[in-house]
């Protein structure tokens, strides 16, 4: 029988990790261990740990300190200390239904995969303004069960990954985007490179409260902004498909044109409702990102 490890990273997120392990325990499939691994060098996280071993947790729990700013680092720490055959990630503030585990382990092994992707469905709380409740801005688009994931779709979050596809010589996390992000698209992406077969699975399905510091457009602008340069930086780097200087041209002129539009759009809806104009210029900011690329501005996002 194969053993699946959880890997989670987490950091300075106390009350969330406490809640996720102690959905873990709940797990029709149990993991056979759970890998903790904190990104604050004040170990923060530490308490929270050794409170679910005090309190007898059906599986081993590995904890470590991973004390340099970056989740690269972080999410490669886990994969070294994790011992199982199957590694499944998912992230410190997100929920586990009991059926988790079980769906996504099931799902590979029907689906004959490498890897399990699912579903992070959002919940927004009542208390979030209307416009961002109307907007639905934290959904990702789904699909059927047994679907092979196209590369441009591929993203973490909630993962189950073959562990002979993550150990080897080379990091599989990219260090040098622990601050910027994208290093779990680029992963990913990687591995479809290296003719890995990453497979959907829309039962396996983990929910995410969304916090009240994400209940802005502030944060919705910064979010499109940093994904619009992760896909632009794996387009070019090839991962969808060779580029060619033609076809890079293409993609900025598209790029701008598509952020001329959706600037137009964002004035021409804005009577409408503010969530119709968010939405635009969400895809402002996505593109904006898209072409920063270009000129080699990098956003942040961890740091």
């Amino acid at each position: 029988m194969s053993t699946v490890s959880v890997c989670i990273a987490t950091y300075r997120r106390a009350e969330r990790l406490a809640a996720v392990l102690d959905d873990l325990t709940r797990q029709t499939r149990l993991p056979d261990e759970v890998v903790v691994v904190d990104n604050d060098a004040a170990a923060s996280a530490r308490p929270v740990v050794e409170q679910r071993l005090r309190q007898s947790a059906p599986f081993p729990i590995h904890y470590a300190v991973q004390p340099v700013k970056n989740i690269s680092l972080t999410r490669n720490r886990t994969v070294e200390l994790a011992g199982g055959d199957w590694l499944a990630f998912i992230d410190d503030d997100e929920r586990a239904p009991p059926a988790w585990l079980a769906q996504l382990m099931e799902a590979a092994v029907r689906d004959g995969a490498d890897g399990i992707l699912g579903p992070v469905d959002p919940i927004v709380p009542q208390s979030a303004p209307a416009w961002i409740q109307r907007g639905r801005f934290y959904e990702f688009p789904r699909m059927a069960s047994g679907t092979v994931i196209p590369p441009n779709r591929l993203r973490f979050g909630n993962v189950l990954v073959k562990g002979s596809w993550l150990r080897g010589a080379e990091a599989p996390f990219d260090p040098a985007l622990g601050l910027t992000g994208g290093e779990d698209g680029d992963l990913l992406s990687r591995l479809v490179q290296r003719g890995a077969r990453l497979v959907w699975c829309d039962e396996a399905i983990v929910r995410e409260p969304v916090e009240s510091s994400r209940l802005s457009l502030h944060w919705l602008l910064r979010r499109a902004l940093s994904g619009g340069q992760d896909f632009a930086r794996h387009s070019l780097a090839g991962r969808y498909g060779t580029m060619s200087t033609a076809k890079r041209v293409r993609f900025f002129l598209r790029a701008l044109a598509q952020a001329l539009a959706a600037a137009a759009l964002t004035l021409v809806v804005w009577p409408l409702g503010r969530h119709h104009a968010a939405r635009w210029l969400t895809t402002l900011s996505a593109n904006v990102g898209k072409l920063s690329v270009f000129w080699g501005w990098r956003y942040r996002e961890y740091a």
